[in-house]
Protein backbone atom coordinates (compact mmCIF):
# COMPACT_ATOMS: atom_id res chain seq x y z
CA UNK A 1 0.00 0.00 0.00
CA UNK A 2 2.94 2.34 0.66
CA UNK A 3 3.88 2.05 -3.01
CA UNK A 4 0.40 3.14 -4.10
CA UNK A 5 0.50 6.11 -1.73
CA UNK A 6 3.91 7.21 -3.04
CA UNK A 7 2.66 6.89 -6.61
CA UNK A 8 -0.45 8.88 -5.68
CA UNK A 9 1.70 11.60 -4.13
CA UNK A 10 3.80 11.76 -7.30
CA UNK A 11 0.79 11.94 -9.62
CA UNK A 12 -0.76 14.65 -7.43
CA UNK A 13 2.46 16.67 -7.51
CA UNK A 14 2.66 16.25 -11.28
CA UNK A 15 -0.96 17.29 -11.74
CA UNK A 16 -0.37 20.41 -9.65
CA UNK A 17 2.53 21.44 -11.86
CA UNK A 18 1.15 20.26 -15.21
CA UNK A 19 -2.59 20.95 -15.32
CA UNK A 20 -3.33 18.45 -18.14
CA UNK A 21 -2.62 15.56 -15.74
CA UNK A 22 -5.95 14.65 -14.14
CA UNK A 23 -5.49 13.44 -10.57
CA UNK A 24 -9.25 13.00 -10.09
CA UNK A 25 -9.33 10.22 -12.69
CA UNK A 26 -6.28 8.64 -11.11
CA UNK A 27 -7.94 8.62 -7.67
CA UNK A 28 -11.17 7.11 -9.01
CA UNK A 29 -9.20 4.45 -10.89
CA UNK A 30 -7.04 3.67 -7.88
CA UNK A 31 -9.98 3.38 -5.51
CA UNK A 32 -11.88 1.20 -7.97
CA UNK A 33 -8.89 -1.01 -8.74
CA UNK A 34 -7.50 -1.38 -5.22
CA UNK A 35 -10.57 -2.04 -3.08
CA UNK A 36 -8.72 -2.20 0.25
CA UNK A 37 -7.06 1.19 -0.14
CA UNK A 38 -7.84 3.51 2.78
CA UNK A 39 -9.59 6.48 1.17
CA UNK A 40 -8.45 8.96 3.82
CA UNK A 41 -4.76 8.11 3.26
CA UNK A 42 -5.19 8.42 -0.50
CA UNK A 43 -6.92 11.77 0.03
CA UNK A 44 -4.13 12.94 2.34
CA UNK A 45 -1.45 11.93 -0.18
CA UNK A 46 -3.24 13.79 -2.98
CA UNK A 47 -3.79 16.89 -0.83
CA UNK A 48 -0.13 17.03 0.20
CA UNK A 49 1.08 16.47 -3.37
CA UNK A 50 -1.28 19.09 -4.78
CA UNK A 51 -0.26 21.70 -2.22
CA UNK A 52 3.44 20.98 -2.71
CA UNK A 53 3.07 21.67 -6.42
CA UNK A 54 0.83 24.71 -5.98
CA UNK A 55 3.29 26.14 -3.47
CA UNK A 56 5.74 26.66 -6.32
CA UNK A 57 3.17 28.71 -8.27
CA UNK A 58 2.30 30.67 -5.13
CA UNK A 59 5.95 31.47 -4.41
CA UNK A 60 6.61 32.44 -8.02
CA UNK A 61 3.61 34.78 -8.06
CA UNK A 62 4.76 36.26 -4.78
CA UNK A 63 8.23 36.87 -6.18
CA UNK A 64 10.02 34.54 -3.77
CA UNK A 65 11.09 32.23 -6.60
CA UNK A 66 12.76 33.85 -9.55
CA UNK A 67 11.77 32.47 -12.93
CA UNK A 68 14.58 31.37 -15.27
CA UNK A 69 15.98 34.20 -17.41
CA UNK A 70 14.93 32.47 -20.64
CA UNK A 71 11.31 32.39 -19.48
CA UNK A 72 11.41 35.98 -18.22
CA UNK A 73 12.91 37.19 -21.49
CA UNK A 74 10.18 35.43 -23.42
CA UNK A 75 7.42 36.83 -21.21
CA UNK A 76 8.66 40.42 -21.18
CA UNK A 77 10.26 40.91 -24.57
CA UNK A 78 8.98 43.71 -26.74
CA UNK A 79 7.20 42.52 -29.83
CA UNK A 80 6.52 44.67 -32.82
CA UNK A 81 2.86 45.70 -33.02
CA UNK A 82 0.78 43.85 -35.56
CA UNK A 83 -2.89 44.19 -36.38
CA UNK A 84 -3.53 40.75 -34.91
CA UNK A 85 -1.83 41.59 -31.59
CA UNK A 86 -3.67 44.89 -31.42
CA UNK A 87 -7.03 43.15 -31.93
CA UNK A 88 -6.14 40.63 -29.21
CA UNK A 89 -5.10 43.43 -26.83
CA UNK A 90 -8.38 45.24 -27.41
CA UNK A 91 -10.43 42.06 -26.96
CA UNK A 92 -8.75 41.18 -23.67
CA UNK A 93 -8.78 44.72 -22.25
CA UNK A 94 -12.06 44.01 -20.43
CA UNK A 95 -10.71 40.78 -18.92
CA UNK A 96 -7.47 42.44 -17.79
CA UNK A 97 -9.54 45.14 -16.10
CA UNK A 98 -11.64 42.54 -14.25
CA UNK A 99 -8.53 40.66 -13.08
CA UNK A 100 -7.00 43.90 -11.82
CA UNK A 101 -10.24 44.79 -9.99
CA UNK A 102 -10.30 41.37 -8.29
CA UNK A 103 -6.65 41.73 -7.35
CA UNK A 104 -7.32 45.16 -5.82
CA UNK A 105 -10.33 43.82 -3.88
CA UNK A 106 -8.21 40.98 -2.53
CA UNK A 107 -5.61 43.47 -1.32
CA UNK A 108 -8.29 45.48 0.49
CA UNK A 109 -10.16 42.46 1.92
CA UNK A 110 -7.77 39.59 2.80
CA UNK A 111 -10.55 37.52 4.39
CA UNK A 112 -12.52 37.66 1.15
CA UNK A 113 -9.47 36.21 -0.62
CA UNK A 114 -9.09 33.45 1.98
CA UNK A 115 -12.77 32.52 1.58
CA UNK A 116 -12.59 32.49 -2.20
CA UNK A 117 -9.41 30.44 -2.06
CA UNK A 118 -11.03 27.98 0.37
CA UNK A 119 -14.11 27.50 -1.82
CA UNK A 120 -11.86 27.06 -4.83
CA UNK A 121 -9.77 24.42 -3.06
CA UNK A 122 -12.86 22.31 -2.41
CA UNK A 123 -14.99 22.86 -5.50
CA UNK A 124 -12.47 24.01 -8.11
CA UNK A 125 -14.53 27.11 -8.97
CA UNK A 126 -13.01 29.62 -9.48
CA UNK A 127 -10.14 27.53 -10.86
CA UNK A 128 -7.76 26.51 -8.11
CA UNK A 129 -4.70 27.33 -10.25
CA UNK A 130 -5.94 30.91 -10.72
CA UNK A 131 -6.68 31.44 -7.03
CA UNK A 132 -3.28 29.99 -6.15
CA UNK A 133 -1.51 32.54 -8.32
CA UNK A 134 -3.81 35.32 -7.09
CA UNK A 135 -3.02 34.37 -3.48
CA UNK A 136 0.66 34.85 -4.26
CA UNK A 137 0.06 38.15 -6.04
CA UNK A 138 -1.85 39.62 -3.10
CA UNK A 139 0.74 38.30 -0.61
CA UNK A 140 -1.59 36.03 1.34
CA UNK A 141 0.17 34.72 4.43
CA UNK A 142 1.84 31.39 3.70
CA UNK A 143 0.29 29.76 6.77
CA UNK A 144 -3.18 30.77 5.54
CA UNK A 145 -2.36 29.60 2.03
CA UNK A 146 -1.16 26.19 3.20
CA UNK A 147 -3.75 25.53 5.91
CA UNK A 148 -6.82 26.60 3.90
CA UNK A 149 -5.57 24.91 0.73
CA UNK A 150 -4.59 21.67 2.45
CA UNK A 151 -7.88 21.44 4.33
CA UNK A 152 -9.93 22.16 1.21
CA UNK A 153 -8.01 19.73 -0.97
CA UNK A 154 -8.28 17.04 1.73
CA UNK A 155 -12.07 17.44 1.87
CA UNK A 156 -12.32 17.38 -1.93
CA UNK A 157 -10.30 14.19 -2.31
CA UNK A 158 -11.86 12.47 0.71
CA UNK A 159 -15.24 12.76 -0.99
CA UNK A 160 -13.81 11.66 -4.33
CA UNK A 161 -11.86 8.71 -2.90
CA UNK A 162 -14.79 7.54 -0.79
CA UNK A 163 -17.25 7.56 -3.71
CA UNK A 164 -16.23 4.23 -5.27
CA UNK A 165 -16.42 2.60 -1.83
CA UNK A 166 -19.88 4.06 -1.20
CA UNK A 167 -21.22 2.86 -4.55
CA UNK A 168 -19.72 -0.61 -4.06
CA UNK A 169 -21.35 -0.81 -0.64
CA UNK A 170 -24.76 0.18 -2.04
CA UNK A 171 -24.51 -2.46 -4.78
CA UNK A 172 -23.73 -5.27 -2.32
CA UNK A 173 -26.76 -4.64 -0.09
Amino acid sequence: MLGWLCLTLGVALGSALIPVINVELFVLGLMSGVPGAPWYLVAAAVAVGQMAGKLLYYLAARGSIKLPPALLDRLHRERPPTPRRERWRLRTKWLRGKVEAIRERCHRHPKWMAGTYGVSSVFGLPPFMATTVLAGLVNMRMTTFLSVGLAGRFVRYCVLAACPAVFAHWLHL
